[in-house]
């Protein structure tokens, strides 16, 4: 199927019906992007079978440049450039991606980072990010990323026999014993500053607190657990349809060594955002919370894409007309599918609205709501996971609360 006929196929599915003139007319105005995701090469040294990029409907890798150019990089620059002059941005963040995106090198990697830091005006402070398997981490890696102040993440799914479940190479082997050698050369005194945590995809079949316990082993500043992309039409592993929350379940178990250890050990981003929520303070993850989601995905060709887990729901998912060459961020976020992105609780299906934990649940990563027909306008395939999970969070901060208020009434009338 080409880009062409999925997009005709979904043309009545939401929100290509969202209309952004009436939003505009309503007052809503769209949030400026403020994460821009440079996929800088588009082809992988591993073969992970759950992977969203190569494993799942959209297969538009194929046709992809294997590494982004010097010139669309250059010309991304200016676009990001722009977009943060435009609308007045004190920081913005860039994240090098792939695939793999070690696989464009390092004088690659050098080059966008020096473009963008060419390209955008004093005024805004650029952070700069990449996400990697940590098989191709070296010393000239490192290197480089400690000169240019490059964060890492490693994707990493627990203990040799749960990571090795997935994320192997084309030929089947395992790829534990590889991340494990970057991941001891970015842990070293010298580069630990670069390490910003791990991302660890959920499987069921691993043991939740020897997982968690297993990552915790290399002192990350902070842990996000994933979950498998899937959606109505092909959902996870374990999503039946029925009453049961494996997924919560699973989480459950980790949140409760988490939140029960005597000093925090990692922020688990998942579990730190839902007891932001719950406090009523925003959220900063695109994956629960009502926040807008203000993230831009480049190509290696300057396509201009939405997020790109999208390739997981079907062909075309994440596609837009735009290309950097010719196109301002600006007009991405005119774009149906961008606004839909932004508009909070409007963009909730009305069971999720007339749930009591929609403001924290949010309905979920976007991606996870996919059902043909209907579009993006359901429930996430996690729905009842999530709910339980919430509730349970919820329960124990309200007693931990409940808790500080009792001895500080005893403490004030002892005083």
């Amino acid at each position: 199927m080409t880009v062409g006929e999925a997009r005709t196929s979904t043309e009545d599915e939401w929100p290509a019906t969202l209309s952004v003139q009436a939003l505009l007319e309503q007052g809503w105005r769209p949030t400026p992007f403020r994460e821009f995701v440079l996929k800088i090469h588009s082809r992988c040294n591993l073969a992970c079978d759950y992977c969203y990029m190569y494993e799942m409907a959209d297969q538009s890798w194929r046709r992809q440049p294997r590494r982004m150019s010097r010139a669309t990089i250059d010309r991304t620059a200016a676009r990001i450039a722009e977009h943060a002059r435009s609308n007045d941005l004190s920081r913005i963040a860039v994240v090098l991606h792939g695939g793999e995106p070690l696989l464009a090198g390092p004088e690659r990697i050098r080059h966008a980072v020096e473009a963008v830091n060419s390209a955008v005006d004093s005024r805004t402070s650029v952070s700069f990010h990449l996400q990697t398997n940590g098989v191709l981490l070296d010393s000239v890696f490192l290197k480089l990323f400690d000169e240019l102040d490059i964060f890492v993440s490693v994707s990493l799914d627990g203990d040799a026999q749960g990571h090795d479940l997935h994320r192997r190479r084309a030929n089947g082997t395992g790829s534990h014993g590889a991340v494990m050698t970057g991941l001891h050369r970015l842990t070293t005194p010298a580069y630990r500053r670069l390490f910003s945590g791990l991302l660890s995809t959920i499987d069921l079949r691993n043991d939740p607190v020897a997982t968690y316990e297993a990552l915790l082993a290399h002192r990350p500043p902070a842990v996000d657990f994933l979950l498998p992309h899937g959606n109505w039409d092909t959902p996870p592993p374990g999503r039946d349809g029925g009453d049961a929350t494996p997924y919560a379940d699973w989480l459950i178990a980790i949140f409760d060594r988490w939140y029960g250890a005597p000093v925090r050990e990692t922020r688990v981003r998942l579990f730190t955002e839902i007891i932001r929520l719950l406090l009523g303070r925003p959220s900063h993850s695109e994956s629960i919370g009502l926040s807008p989601v203000a993230v831009a995905v480049v190509e290696t060709d300057g396509g201009i894409e939405q997020v790109d887990t999208l390739k997981s729901a079907y062909e075309g998912a994440a596609h837009t007309e735009l290309h950097v060459g010719r196109d301002p961020f600006d007009a991405a976020l005119m774009l149906p599918a961008m606004a839909a992105r932004q508009i909070g609780r409007r963009a909730l299906a009305g069971e999720c609205a007339a749930c009591p934990v929609h403001r924290v649940c949010g309905g979920g990563l976007y991606t996870h709501r996919y059902r043909s027909g209907t579009g993006f306008a359901n429930p996430s395939v996690y729905c009842r996971d999530l709910y339980r999970l919430i509730t349970h969070v919820r329960e124990a901060v309200e007693r931990d609360v409940e808790a500080y208020r009792r001895r500080a009434s005893a403490e004030e009338r002892a005083g």
